[in-house]
């Protein structure tokens, strides 16, 4: 099994049955720039659920390597997952934090096997977070894609 890529919306992901729609939040409470708009244009629970847990009112901490799943649809999820540090570069380390992303990452598998559901996402902490998608991805095939849970990875439309 591989990552299927393709063009498209990852806030329509493709294909039946249960569904995780999966990004990367960043742990200082910031909502508003990259994929997270696109979230709150198709729905407003993942931003109110993760402003309300920022804010500390959720039973599971605020930290890096957290996730936070939100129903959306029937047998469909956004997983919340806290993969940066920040918003900005500090002394040339961008925001994206990968062993937080890991472990996010296993807290979904773990999930989606318990929901035998698939796996959506852009391409994760590549964007604002200022990370490579080329560790990303290894991260996605060793966490996900060796456990059998299928992934897709979706790029916009040029």
């Amino acid at each position: 099994m591989e990552i299927l890529y393709t063009t498209g919306d990852a806030t329509q992901p493709g294909g039946t049955g249960p569904r995780i729609i999966a990004h990367v939040c960043n742990d200082i409470g910031g909502w508003g720039r990259g994929f997270v708009v696109a979230l709150s244009r198709r729905w407003p629970q993942p931003e109110q659920h993760y402003r309300a847990w920022a804010a500390g009112n959720s039973g599971i901490p605020f930290a890096l390597g957290e996730v936070q799943f939100v129903p959306v649809e029937d047998a469909v999820w956004v997983a919340n997952m806290i993969g940066q540090r920040d918003t900005r570069t500090r002394d040339g380390i961008p925001p994206v934090r990968y062993d937080a992303i890991r472990s996010a990452l296993q807290v979904v598998a773990a999930f989606a096997d318990e929901q035998n559901a698939s796996v959506h996402m852009p391409r994760i902490g590549a964007g604002l977070a200022g990370g490579s998608w080329d560790i990303i991805s290894a991260i996605v095939h060793e966490e996900l894609i060796c456990r059998d849970i299928p992934v897709t990875v979706y790029d916009l439309p040029a």
